[in-house]
């Protein structure tokens, strides 16, 4: 049974997280499926813009068997193309040519965070709770996480979030500038929706204003593929040392 759930309405394309008994804990099937509904989306014409939830919780990153994996040998060719798998979750919905918002109700933790960061625009409920959760488990943070918290929320949060290890909820992420606006719980997909409506109308100018507004606010940081691969060596360590202790 699929984990992903994808439907057009209207010119505008949602894909929902649909593993409520994991709080939608990225397995590498069900990465793989988002990524194939995002790559859906882009090769719609009638898609103007991407909506990606999870319902009442978002994303608890990534399974911990794929990371428990990965530790035992980080090297192994099932184990890394995994991994890799679930980078490619966050890194395909970021590079998809249709505008794409996340909206983020209960938690987004670790690379579900990365895959709340990866979209254009995010709104959030209110309770939300953002967080890396990398250190909590004695990991290095991967899939790019420190160029994606800078890009949005700037050097500090970055370094709040993802060095020290510090978690907001919704209306700290709008202070924060990680978020648009804050909804009570049953608001949020609603207000994404209306967000997205005036791209949906008009799904031509919607790709095209995309392709500029990403090239032209690009970080000036490193790029954030190359983020991805600089982190990945630290975290395969981490991963190593961490199932050495287990």
């Amino acid at each position: 049974m699929s984990e992903i759930e994808y439907a057009v309405a209207g010119g505008i394309a949602t894909i929902t997280l649909a593993a409520p008994e994991r709080r939608n804990a990225l397995s590498v099937e069900m990465s793989r499926e988002l990524a194939d509904a995002a790559r859906a989306a882009e090769a719609d014409r009638s898609v103007g813009a991407v909506i990606l939830t999870g319902g009442a919780h978002f994303c608890s990153g990534a399974v911990r068997a794929v990371l428990a994996d990965a530790g035992v040998d980080p090297a192994e060719d099932t184990a890394y193309q995994n991994l890799e798998t679930v980078y490619a979750a966050f890194t395909t919905i970021g590079s998809i040519g249709v505008p794409t918002i996340a909206a983020i109700r209960g938690a987004a933790v670790g690379a579900g965070l990365n895959l709340a960061l990866a979209t254009d625009l995010r709104v959030v409920s209110r309770t939300a709770r953002l967080l890396p959760g990398f250190a909590q488990i004695g990991i290095h943070p991967g899939g790019g996480h420190f160029t994606l918290l800078s890009r949005v929320g700037g050097r500090e949060t970055a370094a709040a979030l993802g060095l020290f290890g510090q978690e907001v909820d919704g209306e700290r992420a709008v202070a924060l500038g990680m978020a648009w606006s804050a909804y009570e719980d049953d608001e949020v997909e609603d207000a994404a929706g209306r967000l997205a409506q005036p791209l949906a109308n008009d799904p031509d100018l919607a790709r095209r204003a995309v392709a500029n507004f990403r090239r032209e606010c690009a970080p000036e940081g490193i790029p954030w593929e190359v983020a991805v691969e600089m982190e990945r060596p630290a975290q395969m360590w981490s991963l190593r040392r961490k199932a050495a202790t287990s």
